[in-house]
């Protein structure tokens, strides 16, 4: 039975093959741009980093703000005090576009994340192009090789990465690959269902040196709070952001609380 991410994969892999741009006229203008900020060191400040997203629909929830202004949420996000933005590209799915990314670098000065479903070398090039200070490599979508040449290209343009795990066997994953940042996500890509104590159990194993961000199922300032205490450096959160008439007073809320020993965390 094909599940939500084979179905989103599939696209994914057919736009590249249908791709004709040379890789390596792409990875010249990648490598010419520079990097507006680090995405590592904004999220490593003391207290709970928040990564506030940009983000129109999803494929569980149906549209959230499909008419939202990237422009005026980015800015609203930057007044809130968030620490990075996250921004969706994946137009199918979750109403994004590369404009919406080009938007926001733009309009603010955070670092940005391209969240997108990245299966070939030309979309790590493309990130840069837009103005991503970091890329999303999800674990589950890819395989060892391939999660290998993504990292590298990444790496060689000077674009970040969060690499997206969701169990223990992907952590170690992405921790051989010398991810420096990881995010545990909450939601089962392939059934879209949410497991709130996942990141939780998965932070257990998380060296202290490797910086831990929550994705998925925060939904309140006490659930910020919670994955704080627990050890987590940051979160991802857009729903409740994007859908809120007031996103700079929602964001301020989630941000800053007191980070905790990882050792708290229950592992698997």
């Amino acid at each position: 039975m094909e599940t939500y991410l084979d179905a989103i994969l599939e696209r994914h892999r057919n736009l590249a093959s249908n791709d004709d741009r040379d890789a390596r006229e792409l990875f010249d203008e990648a490598l010419s741009i520079p990097r507006n900020g680090s995405f590592l060191e904004a999220l490593s400040s003391p207290g709970l980093s928040v990564i506030a997203e940009v983000k129109r629909k999803s494929p569980s929830k149906g549209d959230l703000n499909l008419f939202l202004d990237p422009e005026v949420l980015a800015q609203a996000y930057e007044t809130g005090g968030a620490s990075a933005i996250s921004v969706l590209t994946d137009s199918d799915a979750f109403g994004g576009s590369r404009e919406d990314l080009e938007t926001v670098e733009r309009s603010c000065s955070l670092p940005i994340l391209r969240k997108d479903f990245v299966v070939d070398i030309r979309d790590i090039y493309d990130a840069k192009i837009m103005g991503a200070d970091a890329a999303l490599l999800i674990v589950a979508a890819l395989d060892d090789d391939q999660l290998s040449e993504l990292f590298e290209a990444a790496i060689s343009v000077d674009l970040e990465v969060l690499v997206e795990v969701h169990d223990e066997a992907e952590l170690q994953r992405a921790l051989d690959l010398g991810s420096m940042i990881v995010g545990v996500n909450q939601r089962d890509l392939r059934t879209f269902s949410v497991d709130t104590k996942r990141a939780e159990r998965v932070l257990g194993s998380i060296p202290d040196e490797i910086l831990a961000v929550a994705e998925s199922g925060i939904a309140t300032p006490e659930d910020a709070k919670d994955l704080a205490l627990k050890g987590f450096d940051a979160i991802l959160v857009g729903e409740s952001f994007v859908t809120s008439p007031d996103p700079a007073k929602v964001v301020s809320t989630f941000d800053g609380f007191p980070v905790g020993p990882r050792n708290m965390a229950t592992s698997i």
